[in-house]
């Protein structure tokens, strides 16, 4: 959306949707009449296609097909046909990213096998700010290696890496404020200093471009539910850049990352490649959940998908900034957008109340402590007037006190 002066109009929104040249991927999804779902960034919505790929491999893949359908129904190279999927969205090769576990599982597990790549080196490098669950894994991985986790402010992250340095595990796009780090620059003061870098990808992945690869990145890891609508608990993915393949050694051993699996035999030999990070068997359902989901970005161009998402990140803070002056917002998200992933972040000391009035109202976006309301644009299934109404209501839910209402203070387990 251009910088022009004057307010948004609701011309200016019809322009943009009449224009939007993804308008029609909206039709693969199933939303739900009357919801303005702006929670992408937290659980996908669901693909249309999904549920008969998931009844499919429910009633006759398993319910007919039984154990014969991992050889028959293809079950068995799913981990590696849906990595092959994911990677053109994060600038990999096919053979470079392979689907398992949890995000947290695929964490540890490169970061071991980082700092084993190390040796000598005993600091990993993190960011304070970032997910919980990435410091958790990263203190934990400290702890047992005998190494230090050091989290600096993100201003600090560059000054922080020296000779000390073995490992710096960073997510690409924050979670609260959508800030969003210079891979490139990052990789190579990591590499200058004879380091690597660990990538979280779970708010970049099928929300923006991502060029792993053209970044010279070592390891990345990310979810399979948000951007890339896999579903609840859906599995995620590791990226392994070839170089480091041959002399990788992860720290779960299991027999699905063997050599030869179906052997068994006692000895452990990791499997040749990404598949060496492969541990146990993969939740299949959630598996083709995820891969029948990817289809929505089948001829998808990740550079008009990121010029839509500025356009709309652009859009709701200049509607916040027009519409919702009077009433003590706050942007957590950095203004410039070349620095926010596909999302906005206002602040507000009563933002759970005031995003629970708002769900009341139809309008989905979540919270996280201590006072940010967070809306997350998947590009492919909202629309620009989605953004007019959601800050109308927002407005409404301000001017009327809504807010106030007892029952939108109580807090649910899941905010």
């Amino acid at each position: 959306m251009n910088n022009r002066p004057g307010p948004v109009t609701p011309d200016d929104i019809a322009r943009l949707d009449r224009d939007d040249p993804l308008a029609a991927r909206r039709s693969l999804f199933a939303l739900p009449e009357g919801v303005i779902y702006l929670d992408g960034n937290s659980l996908g919505a669901l693909p249309k296609s999904v549920p008969a790929r998931i009844a499919q491999a429910v009633e006759q893949e398993w319910g007919v097909g039984l154990i014969r359908s991992w050889n028959d129904a293809g079950w068995y190279p799913a981990p590696q046909r849906v990595g092959a999927r994911i990677a053109p969205l994060v600038g990999a090769a096919p053979d470079e990213v392979i689907v398992a576990d949890s995000t947290s599982v695929n964490l540890f597990k490169v970061l071991i096998a980082a700092l084993r790549m190390r040796p000598g080196r005993r600091r990993i490098v993190g960011e304070r700010g970032s997910f919980p669950t990435d410091a958790y894994v990263a203190a934990g991985v400290a702890e047992l290696m005998d190494a230090e986790f050091v989290a600096v402010e993100p201003d600090a992250v560059a000054d922080a890496i020296d000779e000390r340095t073995a490992v710096v595990s960073l997510t690409h796009v924050n979670y609260k404020t959508g800030r969003v780090y210079d891979m490139a620059g990052i990789t190579r003061r990591a590499h200058a200093a004879g380091a690597l870098v660990v990538w979280d990808l779970c708010h970049t992945a099928g929300a923006m471009p991502c060029d792993l690869n053209g970044c010279d990145a070592d390891f990345a890891v990310g979810c399979g539910y948000k951007y890339l609508n896999g579903g609840p608990g859906a599995p995620a993915f590791v990226f392994v850049a070839q170089r480091h393949q041959a002399g990788l050694r992860q720290p779960i051993a299991g027999w699905h990352g063997h050599a030869r699996p179906f052997d068994f035999v006692h000895d452990y030999v990791p499997a040749a490649g990404i598949d060496r990070m492969l541990v146990g068997t993969a939740p299949q359902l959630g598996l083709l959940a995820l891969e029948e989901a990817l289809k929505a970005f089948d001829g998808v161009d990740l550079q008009q998908l990121r010029r839509k998402s500025e356009q709309m990140t652009e859009l709701f803070i200049r509607l916040a900034d027009q519409e919702l002056a009077p009433w003590g917002f706050g942007l957590a998200s950095p203004r410039d957008a070349a620095q926010r992933g596909s999302q906005v972040s206002l602040t507000h000391p009563e933002g759970y109340a005031i995003m629970q009035a708002l769900i009341a109202r139809g309008v989905i976006g979540d919270f996280r402590a201590p006072d940010i309301l967070r809306f997350g644009f998947a590009v492919l299934y909202v629309g620009f007037a989605d953004l007019w109404n959601a800050v109308a209501a927002l407005k409404d839910v301000m001017a009327t006190g809504a807010w106030q209402a007892p029952e939108f203070s109580r807090r649910k387990a899941v905010t």
